[in-house]
C-alpha cells in the first residue's frame, strides 16, 4: 500500500506553503476573502486535483491504445454548497485531441471515472484531526 505526507507551513496571512515530497505549492485567498491572492485557494486545488487526475488516467488511456495526446484538456467547474460549507457539485469535461476515434469515447470516460481521486471521493476516506502541543 502506497502512503504519502503532505506538510502545510503558514506563510503570513491567508497564505500557506504545501511541501509534497520534493515539490512545493502555496494556498492563499482571494482579496475579496482577505488574502493577497497570491495561489490558489485550497478549495480550487481540490478540484483541480480531480481534474488533473481525470488528465493523467485520459491521457494514459489514449497512450496506452496509440491515439493522440496533444492537445487533451481538462476542464472541472464547481459551485459551494451551505451547511456545512463545502464543494456541492463538480462539472469535469473532457476536451479529447483530434484523431480520437467516437468509439473509443465510452471506453474513455469509463477510464477518466475510475481515476483515484474520483474513487475517494466516490468512497471517502475516514478522516482524523487532532491537536498536537
Amino acid at each position: 500500500m502506497t502512503s504519502g505526507a503532505v506538510r502545510v507551513e503558514h506563510q503570513g496571512g491567508d497564505r500557506f506553503r504545501i511541501g509534497v515530497r520534493q515539490h512545493t505549492l502555496e494556498v492563499d485567498q482571494p482579496e475579496d476573502d482577505g488574502g493577497t491572492d497570491v495561489a490558489a485557494t485550497p478549495t480550487e486545488m481540490f478540484v483541480a486535483s480531480l481534474a488533473s487526475c481525470v488528465a493523467f488516467y485520459v491521457r494514459r488511456y489514449l497512450s496506452r491504445h496509440d491515439l493522440p495526446t496533444e492537445g487533451l484538456v481538462v476542464t472541472a467547474t464547481f459551485a459551494m454548497a451551505q451547511r456545512p460549507a463545502r464543494v456541492g457539485d463538480i462539472a469535469v469535461q473532457i476536451d479529447v485531441p483530434d484523431g480520437v476515434p467516437a468509439e473509443r469515447r465510452p471506453a474513455l470516460l469509463a477510464v477518466a471515472g475510475r481515476c483515484t481521486v474520483h474513487n475517494t471521493l466516490e468512497q471517502p476516506p475516514h478522516v482524523t484531526v487532532e491537536v498536537t502541543a
